[in-house]
């Protein structure tokens, strides 16, 4: 029996060092939404664009491998990643336990608070749940913002969007009195002709449970090899001044967080 074992277990080795030694990553599939400016977006000619295409490009630059873009809707992005339609997430998503159940994390890329928006003549005053009891509140499905409504703002009345410009078109007209979202995607929008509309009504306290460490990049559990990969980059365009070359580009300030 234990021949068996060993001669069992020799073979599970060999078998991992093959499947390590297929996957050489010389080009590597990258799911984006498309749907989330200024981290990732779509112009008129649908050329993909945005915070989060420049820091892919970069971290492929620095691994010496081809990027391949596919863009994806946020609702099915963790499954199709599993199921193998790309192999890593770069879409400003959080790193969550949850989300930590299904898919591995590079260490973080950015950091930046949840915040709440509202039209110019709104007369809300705070962020808080009692200053918001009773307000329709709209935020993308399936985002640590949207959970974090439901656990922190339980008195609001939450609607949930496919994508933020469907709650920006919401607020914009009337049929809600806020939305929440990223800071940096609010102000980014505010700034905007299409923004006028509206106004930042505070930043909110993020819930490490809820809001997670910072976005991360999404990798399948068993792809530890592109994880380090992307570990490894990360950390070099933050060192030689890239990182900072493509904040300054987007940011005024530092979105790498604390």
């Amino acid at each position: 029996m234990r021949g068996l074992r060993m001669a069992a277990a020799a073979v599970a080795v060999m078998a991992a060092l093959g499947g390590a030694e297929a996957k050489e990553w010389t080009k590597v599939r990258i799911g984006t939404e498309g749907a989330y400016p200024p981290f990732n977006s779509l112009t008129a000619d649908g050329q993909l664009v945005g915070f989060d295409i420049d820091i892919a490009n970069a971290l492929c630059e620095e691994m010496k491998v081809e990027c391949d873009f596919v863009t994806q809707d946020w609702d099915g992005m963790i499954p199709a990643l599993q199921a193998g339609k790309f192999d890593a997430v770069i879409a400003s998503m959080s790193i969550t336990e949850e989300r930590k159940q299904k898919v591995d994390f590079t260490n973080k890329y950015y950091n930046t608070p949840p915040a709440i928006a509202v039209p110019k003549d709104s007369k809300l005053a705070g962020t808080s749940d009692k200053d918001l009891e009773g307000v329709t509140l709209g935020a993308q499905s399936s985002t640590t913002h949207s959970n974090y409504a439901e656990e922190k703002l339980p008195s609001a009345d939450l609607k949930l969007y496919p994508t933020p410009d469907e709650y920006k078109l919401d607020v914009a007209s009337g049929r809600i009195d806020a939305v929440i979202d990223d800071v940096v995607v609010l102000s980014d929008w505010l700034a905007s002709e299409d923004g006028a509309c509206c106004k930042l009504l505070g930043t909110l306290t993020p819930d490490p449970v809820i809001n997670g460490e910072g976005a991360g990049i999404a990798i399948r559990k068993d792809d530890t090899d592109l994880k380090e990969k992307f570990n490894e980059a990360i950390d070099a365009i933050l060192a030689n001044g890239k990182y900072k070359e493509i904040n300054d580009k987007y940011f005024t300030f530092d979105v790498y967080g604390g």
